[in-house]
């Protein structure tokens, strides 16, 4: 084992599963969080069986599956004229060809899964409402009384540990913005798939609709070119904003711009990418997650992006020196995290498309049957990490 303990900025899903996969190796943590506690944070999101796999492997799967939704099925639609377009089959079919669930849920749901186990686990220490003013293992450690052997920034897009990587990437504007917002189930128009992932395509935008067992709803998220707004994340859509979101879904099925047109307290986010850089400093300091590769929705990996980070780099520190560990995780993860963005590049050009580009996507479409669908898939839904 080349390292003891690790010190992780961030309390997020990358930190807390970093602590956990740690800890599986039998490497202390401290994790450092600048909140006083750890709420509610964002809307629904997916879990595909890579990111299930490892959970399951850290022992968190069973209890979120007491709370989660498992869809039968992602499909694909037209937002024009709600003519089913694709479906990729889920529920049974994904635990049987790639080995475990997919399933949807708030991200609530699954940060607090992490934290429990987080928090049973003697070799993971959480810090509160410690904001960090200089990263490094001395700086750390007038935090958390330890000197860590290992320091992970784990704090996303706008992480703070990237100041200790020389050459790390930047964070800029995607020229996207998502509008999150919930339904209540028996407020729901019977179009929306009670039983599976639904994604309803239109030009230049597109919405996500998925049931939240949570809060005995929906979750829908629509998502379309727009002006920045600033650094924030979670804003509130004030009339101007919902004007524009309108506009940018003009032409669309009448029924779903009756949803948006009534959505209750939407939030508006702006969305930021990550450009490429270094990852490491190639002696103590690694970034995973959104702190590392920011990426667009179009794939639905930013959780489990973040959830492969976190299990790769333990097992990668818990069997080499540190140099060539974080070497050999970033070589990996990075391969990893870009084959995954092209996929999310083509499903934002497919998703968005117009004019002939939309009737050639319909046709292909429509001559592809579910399995081979699934089987393209097999590359990311599949993916197993080295232990």
């Amino acid at each position: 084992m080349s390292i003891k303990h690790a010190a992780i900025v961030g309390a997020g899903v990358a930190g807390l599963t970093a602590a956990l996969s740690l800890a599986r190796k039998g490497i202390s943590s401290d994790i450092i969080e600048q909140a006083p506690q750890l709420g509610e944070v964002g809307a629904g999101l997916q879990l595909s069986p890579n990111a299930t796999r490892v959970l399951d492997s850290l022992g968190v799967l069973a209890e979120l599956e007491r709370h989660w939704f498992e869809p039968r099925s992602i499909s694909l639609v037209s937002g024009k004229d709600l003519r089913h377009l694709a479906e990729v089959p889920a529920g049974d079919f994904a635990r049987k060809r790639w080995g475990h669930p997919y399933g949807v849920l708030h991200r609530s749901t699954l940060q607090q899964g992490l934290l429990r186990a987080a928090l049973n686990q003697p070799l993971c220490h959480l810090h509160l409402g410690q904001r960090v003013q200089g990263i490094g293992a001395d700086a750390l450690a007038s935090i958390t009384d330890r000197k860590p052997d290992l320091v992970i920034g784990a704090d996303g897009a706008w992480s703070v540990a990237r100041e200790a990587v020389a050459g790390s990437p930047s964070v800029s504007f995607s020229g996207n913005i998502a509008w999150r917002f919930t339904i209540a189930r028996d407020a729901a128009p019977a179009f929306l798939s009670r039983n599976g992932v639904t994604a309803y395509l239109g030009a230049k935008a597109h919405l996500v609709s998925y049931p939240l067992k949570e809060i005995d709803g929906f979750n829908l998220v629509a998502i379309a070119a727009g002006t920045r707004s600033d650094e924030s994340w979670a804003i509130d859509a004030d009339a101007a904003r919902r004007a524009m979101l309108l506009e940018q879904f003009s032409g669309w099925h009448r029924d779903i711009r009756t949803i948006l047109a009534g959505a209750e307290k939407p939030t508006f986010w702006p969305l930021y990418q990550a450009s490429d850089g270094n990852w490491h400093n190639g002696r103590d300091t690694v970034l995973i997650g959104d702190a590392a590769h920011a990426m667009m929705p179009f794939s639905a990996q930013g959780a489990a992006m973040a959830i492969e980070d976190a299990f790769s780099l333990a097992a990668h520190v818990a069997r080499a020196p540190m140099p060539s560990a974080l070497a050999s995780f970033s070589t990996e993860r990075k391969a990893r995290a870009a084959r995954v963005k092209t996929r999310g590049d083509f499903n934002r050009f497919a998703y968005h498309a117009r004019g002939p580009f939309r009737i050639g996507r319909d046709l292909v479409l429509s001559l592809r049957p579910p399995e081979k669908l699934a089987a393209d898939l097999d590359w990311l839904y599949g993916h197993q990490i080295g232990d």
